[in-house]
């Protein structure tokens, strides 16, 4: 394949990584306007966040089965495709029940959009720079927590909430258009069986790094999920405010990946994760201390976006352990992350709604932290036994 074509192909597959990413966290940051337009407390609007994170859970499997034996490049365009569609419905229709439903179905090509993406990537290039592929495809989603996250919050704010699910539609569609145009046509592997892809949900080793994810990340969401919120009713920031703290979040989020594979490296994957999750809980204390004073508060978003390196060792970890599986335990891998980012904003929420205050949703954070390092225990006992 020309080298053209191939850079042409995997920015096609990153616009549409960018797009997922800015869908995904501006529905977050955006919270506390949709939840006044649409007449619902913030702890209500956190099950907009949940819905799409349901959706990611539900749609790997699914989508990895029923893509197992189309062709990729229509598969993945057919996937962002609909991911945009379902991001400009969001933003087109009524009411509170709509918005939930529409971020449930856009959901549903998430993970298996970006696992098949880092695998097509990955296999237009050598063997020995596969990985390359891999990093080009997940900077989509670290840059659009840098800016397409921040500019989705700006464009809600000024013009409404609403543009903040119109702008990664309309990305989504333009990605689609473009993998379309410039993806290399591979034809459909004949020994494709999809059913096959399921034993990957019946490897121990696959459910418990799954766990960990599932669990451990949920603190990060936790906090992220009302960040905004918190810092409007407790902090009076100024108006560019909260863009610059969504940005530090994705800025966050670049280094402490780079940090987390250097460290994987070093320490191998499991005492990596021991102390990122350790990281992860005492950014989330910070974050708890730092509710009132907004400079600390985006000081915390930065910091918990240092945690989010977590995923570079459970990633490693599943490529070790999914043998032939490896794409239902890519999707699987980011429907764990969206598992947490259900399972985090609904715990927080509850505490909110009980009145435990701002605060409570960094203490929830440590809770989820503290049980994803029980989880990680739980695996890396488990290896030693084999």
């Amino acid at each position: 394949m020309p080298q053209t074509s191939l850079r042409l192909a995997t920015l096609s597959l990153a616009l549409g990584a960018f797009a997922i990413g800015t869908s995904e966290f501006a529905a977050m940051g955006l919270l506390p306007w949709y939840a006044a337009d649409l007449g619902v407390s913030e702890p209500e609007a956190g099950h907009v966040v949940s819905a799409y994170a349901l959706g990611v859970v539900v749609g790997a499997p699914l989508t990895s089965i029923l893509g197992a034996r189309l062709p990729r490049r229509r598969y993945l365009a057919g996937l962002i495709g609909a991911y945009g569609v379902m991001n400009l419905l969001a933003a087109l229709l009524p009411g509170y029940g709509t918005l939930v439903g529409m971020r449930f179905l856009a959901g549903l090509p998430h993970g298996g959009f970006l696992g098949v993406a880092m695998l097509f990537a990955a296999d237009a290039l050598p063997y020995d720079q596969r990985a390359k592929g891999v990093t080009q495809i997940m900077l989509g989603l670290t840059v659009a927590n840098i800016f397409g996250v921040p500019l989705a919050g700006v464009l809600g704010q000024s013009l409404g909430w609403r543009w903040g699910f119109a702008l990664p539609g309309a990305l989504a569609l333009l990605a689609a258009v473009l993998i379309l145009r410039f993806a290399p046509r591979v034809g459909v592997d004949p020994h494709a069986r999809p059913l096959q892809e399921l034993r990957a949900l019946g490897n121990p080793a696959v459910i418990l790094t799954l766990l960990v994810g599932a669990v451990g990340f949920g603190g990060i969401f936790a906090v992220y999920a009302y960040l905004s919120a918190a810092m409007l009713a407790t902090a009076a920031p100024p108006s560019w405010a909260i863009a610059v703290t969504l940005a530090a979040f994705g800025l966050g989020g670049t280094l402490g990946s780079i940090g987390a594979a250097r460290l994987t490296i070093r320490l191998g994957v499991f005492r990596a994760g021991f102390w990122l999750m350790l990281f992860m809980a005492a950014t989330q204390g910070f974050a708890a201390l730092a509710v009132g004073n907004w400079m600390a508060m985006a000081l915390s978003s930065f910091v918990l976006g240092l945690g989010s390196g977590l995923v570079v060792p459970l990633q490693t970890r599943l490529m070790d352990v999914a043998g032939k599986a490896q794409s239902m335990a890519a999707a699987m891998n980011h429907a764990a992350f969206n598992a947490a980012n259900a399972l985090g904003p609904w715990v927080a929420g509850m505490a909110l709604t009980a009145g435990w205050g701002w605060r409570s949703s960094g203490l929830v954070g440590i809770g989820l932290s503290l049980a994803g390092l029980l989880a990680l225990t739980v695996a890396w006992r488990h290896a030693r036994g084999r």
